[in-house]
């Protein structure tokens, strides 16, 4: 019984082990430190790409101010800077932070540059995206400020278009309730 439990366990090594929730990601912030995602455990999540030089930029304001209102105990904006549409998000880490810092106050987690689409799609993308990964629906991400909604134990419940605004009612209904 040894060996075999010994040979699941190596096999589960090399194979690696899939991220089956969102709770199971840790990904790099801003800052490049670890940020756990089971952290996040028993709050609600949106999970937005952002870009600071995008039409859809000025939505950094309403997200900070749902997260002043609502975030905290329950609820947490994820920011994922990418450079993806037409090179809308050309910085730094560093000179993202600032941007967001000192034009939006921005004071929701913002995370280190990724790929929301593409050969180099970062793992979390792959398992927003995919409904065989996230058991919920299949979707691409069509544009900067696409928004993920992530419940408390960790599922993908909706996927927010870029044109949606932060306060809209069906982002503050689900939020609310």
């Amino acid at each position: 019984m040894r060996s075999f439990i010994g040979l699941i366990f190596v096999f589960m090594s090399v194979v690696g082990f899939s991220q089956n929730n969102f709770h199971d990601f840790v990904v790099k912030d801003i800052n490049g430190n670890d940020f756990a995602f089971d952290q996040l455990k028993g709050k609600k999540v949106m999970v937005v790409n952002t870009a600071s030089k995008c039409g859809f930029t000025p939505q950094y304001k309403g997200l900070e101010k749902l997260y002043k209102e609502f975030g905290g105990d329950n609820f947490v904006i994820l920011g994922f800077p990418a450079n993806n549409f037409l090179r809308q998000e050309p910085g730094s880490n560093d000179e993202i932070k600032e941007f967001c810092t000192l034009n939006y106050g921005v004071s929701f987690p913002m995370m280190s540059k990724i790929s929301v689409k593409g050969k180099d799609m970062h793992p979390l993308y792959k398992w927003l995206t995919s409904k065989e990964l996230n058991e919920f629906k299949d979707s691409k991400v069509s544009w900067n400020f696409q928004k993920y909604l992530i419940g408390k134990e960790g599922n993908l419940e909706k996927v927010i278009s870029p044109k949606t605004k932060p306060y809209d009612s069906e982002i503050l209904d689900w939020i609310m309730n």
